[in-house]
């Protein structure tokens, strides 16, 4: 906690002088494919990967000179993973099976960007970066997990989660950003109704592409 308040006051002190450094701003579109799984904190029953998807729009505040600079923006997101709670006779007694978990959310990542650019004019064709910081989540929705027809709910959903980021990627032709990130749920993003206490955290892969404006 004490590093997450730490990063959010420098995040704040570089938006307090972006006027006096010239900040550029440029925008652009993004997709993704994702690659999420969840954390029980205990084994209750088996998990596996699930493939989703990533579209919406990213923002890049960048001050010339230092490479330094923020991204954000507002990101659709598909996250969950294959849960196999049919194996478990709590759940199997009320007619469930083996399920997809699928969790929509609007992702609102604030992160840290470096870029290298000091590269002698290749940076115009090719400039490395990397960006790390957190990611606030809002959930709109999720897959239906079916039972009997009064059977209890198999789950509870939060609002939103909180997580942290870290990726890197490269600027091409100072357009196009191809770039792959990692991302660790700090808050759970799923519950069980049935047991007390058993949540699990969301931990995503993605391969995201995007072109700047």
């Amino acid at each position: 906690m004490k590093r997450l308040s730490a990063l959010l006051l420098f995040i704040v002190a570089l938006v307090a002088v972006a006027p006096t450094l010239s900040a550029q701003f440029r925008y652009a579109p993004i997709a993704g494919v994702t690659y999420s799984d969840l954390k029980f904190k205990q084994d209750i029953f088996p998990v596996s990967n699930m493939v989703g998807a990533q579209a919406g729009i990213q923002g890049e505040l960048m001050f010339p000179g230092i490479g330094f600079g923020l991204d954000f923006g507002l990101i659709y997101n598909m996250m969950g993973a294959k849960c196999d709670i049919g194996t478990r006779e709590i759940w199997s007694s009320n007619g469930y099976d083996n399920t997809y978990v699928r969790i929509h959310t609007i992702d609102i990542p604030f992160h840290l960007r470096f870029k290298w650019t000091r590269m002698n004019g290749f940076e115009d064709y090719l400039a490395p970066f990397v960006y790390g910081g957190p990611d606030f989540t809002l959930s709109v929705g999720h897959s239906k997990i079916k039972g009997n027809a009064e059977a209890p709910k198999a789950f509870n959903f939060p609002t939103g989660e909180l997580g942290l980021t870290c990726g890197a990627g490269v600027e091409l032709m100072r357009r196009w950003q191809v770039s792959a990130q990692y991302t660790w749920g700090m808050t759970y993003i799923i519950k069980t109704s049935q047991l007390e206490n058993i949540s699990a955290r969301n931990r995503q892969w993605a391969v995201r592409v995007a072109y700047m404006f």
